[in-house]
């Protein structure tokens, strides 16, 4: 039985295979993570919610929207309006919008979610931590791929932990950056609920998607001794 979940980072998937590794994907993974850059919050311009569209025509996985962007209010009800199971927005630029945009994407339906960059502390989020459904801390700086690993950024996890278990509030723990071989065992002991796999821990395993699950599988196995295989 899986103790956690993982959330495959499409972002970093193979494009020109797009319909052979969401196929697979769908039959492995909990969830999908949507990158969605604006070029201002972080240099990069990725994914967006065509995207997602794209992905739902093939997958019936639930979808997390990562969204680094300057202005989430521009973003928010595009995601509403495709139904986006998960809207998750960082903190850093939400000083006078959260509330409005949490409850926005609450009235339709849907999940909010915020994000923690490595330097942003708990405490920013405070004021608003009982109304997210989830918590998204990032191990790496945002905006890149294939960053170093953040180790300092777990004390977050082990905190959100023991502070959801003395307020009993509602949110899930997500981890964000570098989830492979190596972090594995240091991001098992931290404990968050679901793991984001880009192309160091998945991805970049194989060319072939059901091999890079079964490497990916036999990893997580090895450095933490519990299986993620749905089989």
């Amino acid at each position: 039985m899986k103790n956690v979940e993982f959330s495959p980072s499409l972002m970093t998937m193979d494009l020109d295979k797009f319909k052979e590794q969401i196929t697979f994907l769908d039959k492995h993974a909990d969830s999908y993570h949507v990158d969605i850059m604006d070029g201002h919050y972080v240099p990069n311009i990725t994914l967006s919610p065509w995207f997602i569209e794209e992905v739902r025509k093939i997958s019936n996985l639930p979808i997390s929207a990562h969204l680094m962007v300057t202005n989430p209010s521009l973003w928010v009800q595009q995601l509403i309006d495709i139904e986006c199971e998960w809207i998750c927005m960082h903190a850093e630029v939400l000083d006078g919008l959260a509330f409005r945009l949490i409850d926005q994407i609450h009235d339709a339906g849907l999940k909010a979610g915020v994000v923690l960059n490595p330097e942003t502390p708990i405490d920013a989020i405070y004021p608003y931590i009982d109304l997210v459904d989830k918590i998204t801390i990032m191990t790496i700086d945002p905006g890149f791929a294939g960053q170093r690993f953040i180790d300092s950024t777990l004390d977050k996890i082990v905190d959100l932990r023991k502070l959801r278990e003395e307020k009993g509030y509602p949110y899930v723990i997500e981890m964000d950056g570098s989830s492979n071989r190596k972090s594995f065992q240091k991001i098992d002991a931290a404990g968050p609920d679901i793991y984001i796999l880009g192309r160091s821990g998945l991805f970049g395993l194989d060319e072939d998607i059901a091999t890079s699950w079964e490497i990916m599988n036999k990893d997580f196995k090895e450095m933490t001794g519990k299986s993620i295989s749905f089989s």
